[in-house]
Order: structure tokens, then C-alpha cells, then sequence
């Protein structure tokens, strides 16, 4: 599958987004199985792929991307590592961690139980290649919660 090669100008969160009812609902994406991406998560042994703070539809065509990589091509996404060819022009970088109050994969966790579900985040960078742990990212921390830092 081609990349998805997003532009990053356009996945770019309002900063004054706000998260409702203690979760970033209209900014969390996750694999689900009503996607042709349904095969990576807890039912096939693999972390489930989250990414937080972008329109649903641009979420979903990347975190289809990568799960398509895992599933079809054997890549194996690890913590800290930088995914190149994922965003036009800039990098993202993969953080393993919990389930939190911001990132809630709601569907994985009816399914499988809150112990059973392991995340995986594509964290996306600033229009300056900065990321959320690096100094002057441009946006505030509700704009994109972390599960960690690499």
C-alpha cells in the first residue's frame, strides 16, 4: 500500500480543541474493525494504533497505513521509533503506553477488557518538525495528549 503521505499542514488541531467529558472523543482515531485496518490490535496480538489531535479522516487514513504495514508487510512498530515516509515532509514517532483518561480506545476495551489492550500512539510534529516533548512545539498539550515520550 502506498504511503498516505499526508501533507502536515493539513492535519494541524485547532488549539483551542478542547476535550469533552475528560477525553479528546472528536480527536481520537483508532483501528477499528469496521476498516480494512482491523487486524492489528489485541485480537491478533498486536498493540492497538492510536493517534489523537487530527480530523477523524485524516487519523484514519494514516493509522490505515501503518496498520497495513504491520499486518501486510511485517513491520513491527517500536517504541521511539521514527516513521519517515508516514507525513509529507516530516517524521512521526511511535509511543508505547497505557490506556489513559485522553486516549481511550473505547472499542478494544468492550471487546478485550482495559488489561488486555496495549497502545501504540503516532505522535505528529509541530509545522517545525518539533514534537510535544520537544521545546517550543508550537501547540498546548490538549492539542495532542501523550501516552509517554519516547
Amino acid at each position: 500500500m502506498a504511503s498516505a503521505r499526508v501533507p502536515v499542514a493539513t492535519p494541524l488541531p485547532s488549539e483551542r480543541r478542547a476535550p469533552r467529558h475528560g477525553r479528546v472523543q472528536d480527536a481520537l482515531a483508532q483501528v477499528s474493525t469496521d476498516t480494512d485496518a482491523d487486524a492489528v490490535g489485541k485480537g491478533h496480538g498486536y498493540p492497538e494504533l492510536v493517534i489523537a489531535g487530527l480530523h477523524p479522516l485524516i487519523a484514519q487514513a494514516l493509522l490505515g497505513d501503518l496498520a497495513d504495514r504491520v499486518v501486510h508487510h511485517g513491520a513491527r512498530l517500536r517504541h521511539g521509533q521514527r516513521i519517515t515516509d508516514l507525513i509529507d515532509g516530516y517524521d512521526a514517532v511511535i509511543v508505547d503506553g497505557p490506556v489513559t483518561e485522553e486516549l481511550y480506545p473505547g472499542t478494544a476495551i468492550g471487546r478485550y477488557g482495559a488489561d488486555q489492550v496495549r497502545l501504540q500512539q503516532v505522535v505528529w510534529p509541530d509545522p517545525h518538525g518539533r514534537f510535544p516533548w520537544d521545546p517550543g512545539y508550537q501547540y498546548p498539550p490538549q492539542a495532542q495528549p501523550l501516552l509517554g515520550r519516547p
